[in-house]
């Protein structure tokens, strides 16, 4: 008998995967649990539909990563900070404030996990910070912290 599985199962298949499974085990098991449906045409036809919009939305928001990738490495944040003597700054610069300076600025929201700083920020200058968009999509930010004034 030929069911879709709704789940992943160990041994036996990934979720959304057609196969065939023993009568008994289908409708013993399989059925029972909720685990899988019966391959009818209209179950194929609801699971072909599903992959084709899973695979629509996946190319949009891989074309708007790379947009915002492209806007984010255009522009820069100005990040104000207080000093001490000679530029030194109280404590570090965090990427939930690069995070805060860049959607008051600019309106561009980034969750501040997605903001990686390679090495602490304790100055102040231009400095660049990456900016993980999307899966293998990340941006190069250009930061400038200033003297809060």
């Amino acid at each position: 008998m030929k069911v879709i599985l709704l789940a992943d199962i160990k041994g036996v298949g990934k979720k959304d995967q057609l196969l065939e499974a023993a009568d008994g085990y289908a409708r013993n098991f399989l059925f029972p649990k909720k685990l899988a449906v019966e391959a009818t045409k209209t179950n194929i036809t609801a699971l072909e539909n599903k992959k084709r919009s899973a695979e629509n939305k996946r190319v949009n928001d891989l074309e708007s990563a790379r947009a915002l990738k492209t806007r984010l490495e255009e522009l820069s944040v100005d990040v104000f900070v207080k000093t001490g003597g000679k530029g030194k700054l109280f404590g570090s610069v965090t990427n939930s404030e690069i995070a805060e300076a860049l959607l008051s600025h600019h309106s561009i929201e980034i969750d501040k996990k997605k903001v990686s700083i390679p090495e602490p920020i304790k100055s102040v200058g231009e400095k660049t910070v990456d900016v993980k968009i999307y899966t293998d999509i990340t941006a190069k930010l250009k930061i400038i912290v200033k003297e809060q004034e």
